[in-house]
């Protein structure tokens, strides 16, 4: 039998990526042993309910304590205060790790709290569902989906490498890029498409106000994947936009710029201009169902979330 990875890791925070990483890990013996730490008492009690922890603590100082890989599953903005609270509890030679969708300011908040013989190796995995929660993680969340590793002047070659191995275990694909280029990536592939997601969902929301219902009735369309996109954690949400700024606002202003000139080429009634786009854009998401990151079964329901994850399974 393989020996696990890790001989306890400490999760600290206990929504869907944590739990789904809980899950993976008793699932393929990555790690004999799992303690969490959530903010509050509820979310500490379903966790050992449902048995994703070995153990559960009160405090993410306690929950640090003898663990060689700490993952912080926490909104960005609550970063800093963790690591201030968990930097005198860390045992030497152990690997701090996160699961940020944003990475510079991740590394800006959490790397001056890392004592000297602790490695900090930033992690994104590129893997998730609109559901939050403990009761939301399953084992295969991250099964050949990607996961963006952004090592720092802490990260030294063997932690990484071990975390790699843990995430290869996990089932995702492993890549390592600098933080800042992460930044901009993901603000193309995820931050500006959920920002005009919550945008165009409050746009029809405004209009349902004036048309009465007829909006959410026949929303089995595109405005329902909109509104799937838009029922992801608001804090979460808050703090990447708040925290890669720079990066958004400026693939959002690419957009707003590619927005204009269709809607010169729809006034002007420039149907081949509008034709060539479409099918340029197609081509893209032929590229992505080619590169295994979706089917291109159709979907005209929703398959039930139980029913999904046990097709994932």
């Amino acid at each position: 039998m393989t020996p696990p990875i890790y001989h306890r890791v400490a999760l600290i925070g206990l929504g869907l990526i944590a739990s789904s990483m809980a899950h993976a890990m008793k699932q393929g013996g990555l790690a004999a042993e799992i303690v969490g730490y959530a903010k509050t008492e509820e979310t500490r009690r379903i966790a050992l309910e449902i048995g994703i922890c070995d153990r559960v603590c009160a405090t993410a100082a306690e929950a640090v304590q003898g663990a060689d890989l700490v993952v912080l599953a926490v909104p960005v903005g609550a970063m800093a205060g963790i690591a201030a609270e968990i930097g005198p509890h860390l045992m030497q030679g152990a690997c701090v790790t996160d699961v940020g969708s944003v990475k510079q300011a991740v590394i800006d908040a959490v790397s001056p709290h890392i004592p000297a013989g602790v490695a900090f190796v930033p992690a994104h995995p590129l893997a998730g569902t609109e559901h939050s929660g403990p009761r939301s993680g399953f084992a295969t969340l991250f099964r050949n989906r990607w996961c963006l590793l952004t090592p720092t002047e802490t990260s030294t070659p063997e932690a990484t490498a071990r975390l790699r191995a843990l995430w290869e275990a996990m089932g995702s694909n492993v890549d390592e890029m600098d933080a800042p280029h992460h930044d901009l990536v993901l603000a193309v592939v995820s931050h500006t498409p959920h920002l005009i997601a919550y945008t165009m969902v409050g746009v029809a929301d405004h209009l349902r106000r004036v048309s009465n219902s007829e909006v959410i009735k026949y929303s089995a369309s595109g405005f329902r994947d909109f509104t799937r996109i838009a029922a992801s954690d608001p804090t979460m949400w808050r703090d990447v936009f708040l925290t890669n700024k720079e990066a958004t606002l400026d693939i959002l202003g690419r957009f707003t710029e590619e927005l204009f000139m269709l809607q010169r080429a729809i006034r002007m009634g420039d149907g081949e201009q509008l034709h060539a786009y479409f099918t340029r854009t197609r081509a893209i998401r032929r590229s992505i169902i080619e590169a295994g990151q979706d089917t291109a079964a159709p979907d005209f329901g929703r398959v039930a979330p139980v029913a999904a994850v046990k097709a994932g399974e």
